[in-house]
């Protein structure tokens, strides 16, 4: 058994860099909504050199930070066409565990301040609609289309999909034109990209250094981008990238030239977005505004549920339901993170109000989270055996510039950087209960030699004495090695309740580093008695242990190396499929144990964590109707032995 990707969109086309528009870059394309709105309202007086050095600033954040490092050096840590940090972590793990605590970092904070884009891009975009009026409600404008967002989700979305590439392209191409239109009345603006205008800000406007906070959000979708790599594939990218930076770069400098010519005449609360517009055509600019922000709500949604699956996979966390509602390729909807995105993003909305506090909040996690995908490239161009002096170059650069954008946007934290920090901090919390509780729960689970017990079950099934508990009794085990048995699967067959079956059967999922491998391998332990069926499943794979084990039984029917019919005479002379019998062996912490403190608390953890989320019976699609739940303790070692009871003398 084996799948292989679909490609069609990995392969530079027309029709796959329009698809990449719509997939990659709503989050980042979004960004000209509230770059400027947020460099004005974080700035004191608004003079050529605040123009001219934000506008350098942003042109040199999207140069280093966006194309050198992440089109041009981190697409190109890819795990078998897949990208993100949980991926970036897959190819150094089996090196470096230990990074898995930057994985988790980073993840965490990808995810948490992704629960501000939908709230800022779409609040950003109603907030156009003021230049008509005051009264008009932007906040319910704002919750109907957020609540209609969310509750599409479950219907799946690859119709709409579909119209996603040519709507950005629309937004992309009227940002350029736009941006162009207005050049033109202050052609010097293009001076600004020089970067001794950043510079400049940066060491002679007042509070120029905090001032990067706000230009740092012009960059904040980069990692969205490397995360949604798989979809579109690194060609389709970096040439749609050509066009996407072409358009932003002459907005930002259109904005620049809007604002050189009305300096003094710039009421507070201005969003040169929307007053760089003729009044005639406002309605479209809101309009096609207002979908790109669906587009970047959309792909950060989808975004989420790809990096809780893949942390699932990965151990990192409990497992919950996930559906499919179409057919197409990775499309997924996970109803738990739906609506705790939703219920959030209400929360933000409800908090922060309008897009100028969003913009306080928004940035901080995102750029731990860069700073983290640093540290892991670090490794992995040692892994590449680039040379010492490129790496200790991309440190420097790299460090600096993430470490500076760190400052500037702690400034953040008390206006509101501190509700996605707590976020991540809250989701980061579970994954290390998840990594390290299981890491712990490992440590107590013992094996035995499976060659000692083979015969004993093979006397076992034909004993008759011992009531038959299935005629094909199935048990999921942990042991990696095909010569060990988990001493609580034999302790389960044999000593709690002899299980006597026709057929034995002991399944092992092994989740590899490698994104999509979906296989298989048969091992007969005991001729037409006892087999062992490997899967070997890529980390982007759902683990549908039932729907793959019903294939593989099928296709060993076929080939006639196994028998389904059922061997009760009374059913067997009809053809009558056997029955089969899942076991699912549950392991509690007993309340004595003697473990540090520190250990105790996070196996408890992770014992609650797994409680709340399905359980592997429901993750591993099995039916709960032909699956037996048995209870066993986790044995853990204690220090002192138990006193030893002496009779008593007459």
């Amino acid at each position: 058994m084996s799948v292989s990707r679909n490609d069609s969109l990995s392969k530079l086309s027309v029709a796959g860099v329009i698809v990449t528009l719509g997939i990659i870059y709503g989050d980042i394309g979004t960004s000209p909504l509230y770059v400027f709105k947020a460099i004005l309202d974080w700035s004191g007086e608004v003079n050529e050199l605040l123009v001219y050095g934000s506008v350098s600033s942003v042109f040199w954040t999207l140069t280093l930070q966006t194309t050198l490092k992440y089109i041009i050096i981190t697409l190109r840590a890819d795990n078998k066409g897949e990208g993100g940090i949980f991926s970036l972590f897959t190819l150094l793990r089996k090196d470096y565990k230990w990074l898995s605590a930057f994985a988790i970092i980073g993840g965490s904070a990808l995810m948490a301040d992704g629960v501000i884009t939908p709230s800022i891009t779409v609040t950003s975009a109603i907030e156009g609609l003021s230049h008509y009026g005051d009264s008009i409600p932007v906040i319910p404008i704002v919750f109907g289309i957020i609540t209609a967002i969310f509750f599409a989700q479950q219907l799946g979305t690859s119709a709409v999909g579909k119209t996603f590439g040519p709507l950005m392209f629309l937004w992309f191409l009227m940002l350029g034109v736009v941006g162009a239109s207005l050049i033109v009345t202050h052609p010097s603006i293009i001076k600004a990209l020089n970067p001794y205008y950043a510079i400049k800000l940066l060491t002679e406007y007042p509070g120029g250094i905090l001032l990067l906070g706000a230009v740092f959000l012009c960059t904040t979708g980069a990692e969205a981008l490397y995360t949604d790599l798989g979809h579109c594939g690194i060609k389709n990218i970096r040439v749609s990238w050509i066009y996407v930076k072409t358009a932003l770069v002459l907005n930002y400098l259109g904005q620049g030239a809007w604002i050189m010519e009305n300096i003094g005449h710039i009421p507070s609360g201005t969003n040169p977005f929307f007053a760089v517009m003729p009044q005639w055509f406002l309605p479209f600019g809101v309009f096609l505004a207002t979908i790109a922000a669906v587009i970047a709500s959309q792909a950060l949604i989808s975004g989420s549920f790809s990096l809780i699956s893949e942390a699932i996979s990965l151990n990192l966390w409990p497992k919950i339901r996930i559906k499919y509602p179409s057919a197409a390729k990775g499309q997924m909807y996970i109803p738990a993170i739906n609506w705790v995105l939703y219920f959030s993003c209400v929360l933000v909305i409800l908090i922060f109000q309008t897009s100028e506090n969003m913009e306080a909040a928004y940035g901080l996690s995102i750029t731990i989270t860069m700073l983290m995908t640093s540290v892991l490239m670090v490794f992995y161009l040692k892994t590449r055996k680039v040379s010492w002096f490129i790496i200790a170059l991309f440190i420097l650069v790299y460090f600096t510039i993430e470490g500076v954008f760190l400052v500037a946007n702690l400034n953040k934290f008390v206006h509101g950087g501190w509700f996605t920090v707590v976020a991540a901090s809250i989701l980061a919390f579970i994954m290390v209960m998840m990594y390290r509780g299981r890491q712990i729960r490992n440590r107590f689970i013992s094996f035995l030699a499976i060659k000692d017990y083979l015969p004993v079950l093979n006397d076992l099934s034909s004993d008759e004495a011992v009531p038959k508990y299935a005629s094909q009794l199935v048990y999921t085990t942990h042991a990696d090695l095909l010569t060990d048995i988990e001493e609580k699967t034999i302790y389960s067959l044999i000593k709690r309740l002899p299980k006597r079956a026709d057929v034995y059967w002991f399944l092992h999922v092994d989740i590899l580093d490698e994104p999509n491998t979906l296989e298989y391998k048969v091992t007969e332990l005991w001729e037409k008695k006892i087999y062992r069926i490997d899967f070997y499943l890529g980390f982007k794979v759902q683990p549908r242990i039932s729907d793959y084990f019903n294939q593989v039984l099928l296709t060993m029917s076929e080939e006639g190396k196994i028998n389904l019919v059922s061997q009760y005479p009374s059913l067997k002379k009809y053809q009558i499929p056997a029955d089969f019998r899942f076991v699912h062996l549950d392991r509690q912490v007993s309340k004595i144990i003697d473990l540090p403190f520190h250990e105790r608390f996070t196996l408890n953890m992770y014992y609650l964590l797994k409680r709340i989320g399905i359980g592997d019976v429901r993750a591993y699609g099995l039916d709960k109707t032909m699956v037996s739940v048995e209870m066993i303790p986790l044995t853990i070692p204690v220090k002192s032995k138990s006193p030893v009871i002496k009779p008593r003398l007459a």
